[in-house]
């Protein structure tokens, strides 16, 4: 893999090698020139004018020749303000490689900014050709994948916000919950702006909580007349004053909050599926079975435009932390979960593989035979993702769409033990389709 990666990226002769220690308002750097051992060090302001100011000067003083500058950031600020200088060429180190490599020469643990600073240009100067420049992806999978991390974070937001709604209806006005399938819907935000209480809704007279119903789109006379009867049979949690004043006000904080999120993420999805309907890779985990509106950006953005960059599906796998880590030690050796990993990139390849399940045959007889092997759920899954990982890639580099019956004939032409598990094809509307076989589907619903 190194030789790939010297190969490909070949150094151009250095006018300089720099280190940069971040921090929230000043940065520690140190500076050493190509042929010298005399380090230059200094702080600079964490400003986008004063950063500015150092790379010009750093371009004047080097006649616009290329610096190496190593720094522990692979996003934020600092790379992006110093990625658009020309001469500066950036190798980010993840943070851990940087703690321990310091480590290494301090085991006391002492530590402070213009030390980490020269322990990373030292990693530069002497470890380089294992870590790799940094190149940036396409304006478009870059867009796409802060747009895709931001959907994510908000999803979990509205998660959390509906989870603080439902702890909130419960203390003082549990019937909710069960009046709607979904307390985030429109009708249950005018519901209690208009009935805060319980007790207030009980005294509206049956004819208004029917109009009322009816200008929310609730058409069905059988589901209307179960609704009154319920409110009127209904008894109060509780007649505390407090209690009631203070829950309903936060109830419609919660619904407010909850409709804000939303809208920015019906944003979100409307501009990911813009930039996913013009991606050129989009037709190719579009074929993926069980990939949707959610599930294809995402898997955009995990693979990406540069094929390069990844010489195997195996580097994939232990990049994304689906493939598992071993260690040995003397005669025992042990298997476990891969703990360091993109956390969001993990978490696409976990959910892609279950959803998989839904509507792949041989993934759902994988999935179902490692269950029934005793194996837990995550592990299962995991074990289906990695899996999954090494067929995208290949669809990825050869730029091809995935067929489910092209795979599922070459596992049998194989002898693979996923037709063992009872893939089998037939033949619908003169194609041949994967299918699961009658006694295996038979066995997995029993």
């Amino acid at each position: 893999m190194l030789d790939t990666i010297r190969a490909v990226q070949q150094e151009p002769e250095w006018a300089a090698f720099a280190a940069i220690d971040w921090a929230d308002q000043q940065h520690t750097w140190t500076l050493v020139p190509a042929g010298s051992s005399l380090p230059q060090r200094g702080k600079v302001e964490n400003t986008p004018e004063a950063l500015h100011l150092w790379a010009t000067a750093l371009s004047v003083q080097f006649g616009g020749r290329p610096i190496a500058v190593c720094l522990e950031q692979c996003r934020g600020l600092l790379i992006y303000a110093l990625s658009k200088y020309a001469h500066l060429v950036l190798f980010p180190v993840h943070p851990t490689t940087a703690a321990r490599y310091r480590q290494t020469f301090s085991p006391s643990g002492a530590k402070d900014d213009p030390r980490d600073a020269d322990s990373l240009l030292d990693l530069l100067l002497h470890h380089r050709d294992h870590f790799p420049r940094w190149q940036p992806d396409t304006v478009t999978n870059r867009h796409l994948q802060r747009l895709v991390e931001q959907r994510r974070l908000m999803v979990h937001e509205k998660t959390r916000q509906s989870n603080r709604l439902t702890a909130c209806l419960k203390t003082f006005f549990p019937q909710i919950l069960q009046w709607f399938d979904d307390i985030t819907a429109p009708v249950v935000a005018d519901l209690l702006k208009r009935w805060p209480t319980l007790e207030q809704l009980q005294h509206s007279h049956p004819g208004t909580l029917k109009k009322f119903f009816l200008q929310h789109n609730s058409r069905s006379e059988k589901r209307i007349q179960a609704r009154l009867n319920a409110i009127y049979q209904a008894v109060s949690s509780t007649h505390d004053e407090a209690v009631l004043e203070s829950e309903s006000i936060a109830a419609l904080g919660f619904l407010r909050l909850l409709k804000t999120l939303g809208e920015n993420i019906e944003i979100l999805d409307h501009r990911i599926q813009q930039l996913v309907a013009t991606h050129p890779d989009a037709p190719i985990f579009a074929s993926l079975p069980g990939a949707g509106p959610a599930t294809i950006p995402r898997l955009i953005v995990a693979f990406g435009s540069r094929r390069e960059r990844w010489t195997s599906a195996y580097e994939m796998q232990c990049y994304s932390g689906i493939a598992p880590v071993k260690e040995a030690s003397g005669r025992h050796e042990w298997i476990h979960f891969r703990r360091s990993c993109p956390k969001f990139l993990r978490q696409t390849f976990h959910e892609y593989a279950f959803l998989s399940t839904n509507q792949s045959p041989w993934a759902q007889a994988y999935y179902r035979h490692q269950r029934e092997k005793g194996i837990a759920h995550p592990a299962a899954v995991r074990s289906l993702a990695y899996k999954w990982i090494r067929i995208i890639f290949r669809c990825w580099k050869d730029s091809q769409p995935y067929d489910e019956a092209r795979y599922a004939a070459a596992q049998q032409k194989r002898n693979s033990p996923l037709a063992a598990l009872g893939i089998d094809t037939k033949e619908v509307a003169g194609f041949q389709k994967p299918a699961l076989k009658k006694s295996c589907s038979k066995r997995l619903t029993e």
